[in-house]
């Protein structure tokens, strides 16, 4: 083999290696956070339909209450509240139905058919008794189950998610459900987008790779010390790349969770629409004024939530009002969390930061306080926020205990939190120092390069 030829396959396949433990760990990270991703958005969805259906059955409790309570039984009392329950309904397949103890069914506004018949034998598509099962967990005190069922809308069987209770006065069971054939299609086209942006990366990795390949081909034993600070450029460029993927999964995450929670709102809507109701009868305003209350109050809870969710992910004062206000806001959060008074103080101006170096200062300072906030016992933290003409720079000191620099940095299973600091800000071409001493405070000190 001649030498060039040597050269050449000892300059490609450490290129080789490089970058198959990189494709490798990008795709063992970016499967890992699809999955934790699916299963948060899963979460999310299955949580706010759970509320969504103790909602509606407290709704279709408190329509009937009057009736229930009047401690009568006949026939027109039970009739009546039939009517009223049948009535109930939210979009095309949302309804109440009625079963006795022995598993007849009194009442299905979406399958007549039903109404009349002992369905207590009656089994799905997978062998499970449908109808014991709801009985069961109404006797047991009432919640949710899990069950298929023929969706109205559709024709065909679908995943239920039910809610039952015992009505013992009149030996009934009340239920009412959500068909979740739309979470199981928006989790479908979760992964669909992950195993797309997952392929992209794949893609991107392996056009590098190739592009690599044929440039140290054609260059053979021009491959220097140059070279190498070539390559070392293009780590850099996909690590960014990486991190930039990292913030836009979260940022769509955020919108995700966002459109979940929806159907709490939904939920909301229908107390509205139940305490107006009562409006017209001067002998419930107390019970409408109640149930604005109720529903005034879940709207603030589930607003706060989107908030806190929404912020934590990538907080949207950041790319609407600028870094400086972001970390105004950080600050004042801190504030009002924890023990510590947090200042921030801003000179210059941050114009020319790129979006990533932005994101970078905004993740440093979040790192920086958490850490304070766990770990320094400080009762003081500053922030400066200062631009000049070539650089901006961002410092934050602390009164708290300090710690061993080198120790930390070194461990394996510590300082995590550091070394990522360390890899935002190397990645995008800017440099970072970190000064701290036992029992004297410690100091994070980052500067960026404009453009």
């Amino acid at each position: 083999m001649k030498l060039r030829q040597k050269i050449t396959l000892f300059a490609i396949t450490p290129l080789f290696l490089a970058l198959g433990a990189i494709a490798f760990a990008v795709h063992h990270q970016a499967v890992l956070l699809a999955e934790q991703q699916r299963a948060a958005v899963e979460h999310a969805y299955l949580a706010s339909k759970q509320t969504e259906l103790k909602h509606y059955v407290a709704l279709g409790m408190r329509s009937i209450a009057g009736l229930y309570d009047s401690g009568r039984n006949d026939d027109e009392t039970l009739n009546r509240a039939k009517s009223i329950l049948s009535k109930m309904e939210w979009g095309d397949d949302g309804y109440f139905y009625i079963y006795n103890l022995a598993g007849v069914n009194l009442m299905h506004p979406r399958q007549s058919e039903l109404v009349g018949r002992n369905l207590w034998d009656l089994r799905d598509s997978k062998g499970n008794p449908t109808i014991q099962k709801l009985i069961a967990r109404a006797r047991a005190g009432g919640g949710l189950e899990r069950y298929l069922w023929e969706k109205p809308s559709l024709h065909k069987e679908v995943p239920k998610l039910g809610y039952v209770v015992m009505l013992p006065r009149w030996g009934w069971m009340l239920g009412t459900g959500i068909y979740l054939d739309d979470v199981d299609a928006a989790l479908s086209k979760l992964d669909a987008q992950n195993s797309a942006n997952i392929l992209n990366t794949m893609l991107w990795i392996a056009g590098i790779a190739t592009m690599g390949v044929l440039f140290i081909t054609f260059a053979g034993l021009a491959l220097n010390i140059s070279e190498s600070r070539v390559s070392d450029a293009k780590l850099k460029a996909l690590a960014q790349r990486v991190v930039s993927s990292q913030e836009d999964e979260r940022a769509r995450l955020s919108r995700d969770l966002h459109d979940g929670i929806s159907q709490g709102i939904f939920s909301i809507r229908l107390q509205v629409e139940s305490g107006i109701a009562k409006l017209a009868d001067p002998a419930c305003m107390r019970a409408a004024h109640v149930a604005f209350e109720r529903a005034a109050a879940q709207l603030n809870e589930i607003l706060g939530e989107v908030r806190r969710i929404s912020h934590d992910l990538r907080p949207a004062i950041l790319d609407d009002l600028g870094l400086a206000v972001a970390l105004d806001h950080l600050a004042k959060e801190f504030s009002d969390d924890s023990s510590m008074q947090v200042k921030f103080e801003t000179s210059g101006s941050t114009d020319g930061l790129s979006a990533m170096a932005i994101t970078v200062l905004f993740r440093i300072a979040q790192e920086s306080l958490t850490n304070i906030k766990r770990h320094a016992e400080a009762s003081l933290v500053t922030m400066r926020l200062a631009g000049s003409k070539r650089h901006v720079e961002l410092a934050i000191d602390d009164n708290g205990g300090g710690f061993d620099v080198q120790h930390i940095t070194l461990h394996p299973r510590r300082g995590i939190g550091l070394r990522n600091m360390y890899e935002r800000v190397e990645a995008i071409g800017g440099q970072i120092r970190l000064r701290s001493t036992i029992g004297q405070g410690t100091q994070v000190h980052a500067i960026l390069p404009r453009g």
